[in-house]
């Protein structure tokens, strides 16, 4: 039987899904500089944070 990672605590997630939205939101705000839509650049950013968060969880 292979032992399973012990589930993390809150504020641990809180801080991965913070700085996964500091990284993405640079890359939103250059993104709407050049004219993309502000919706769109918003959706992308929660995608990418959310995503980028998952692969830490599992990693």
């Amino acid at each position: 039987m292979t032992p399973t990672p012990s589930p993390r605590n809150r504020s641990e997630l809180f801080n991965q899904l913070a700085v996964a939205c500091l990284g993405a939101g640079v890359v939103t705000s250059v993104a709407v500089a050049q004219g993309q839509n502000p919706l769109t650049a918003l959706g992308i950013t929660v995608f990418s944070a959310v995503a980028a968060v998952m692969a830490g969880q599992l990693l």
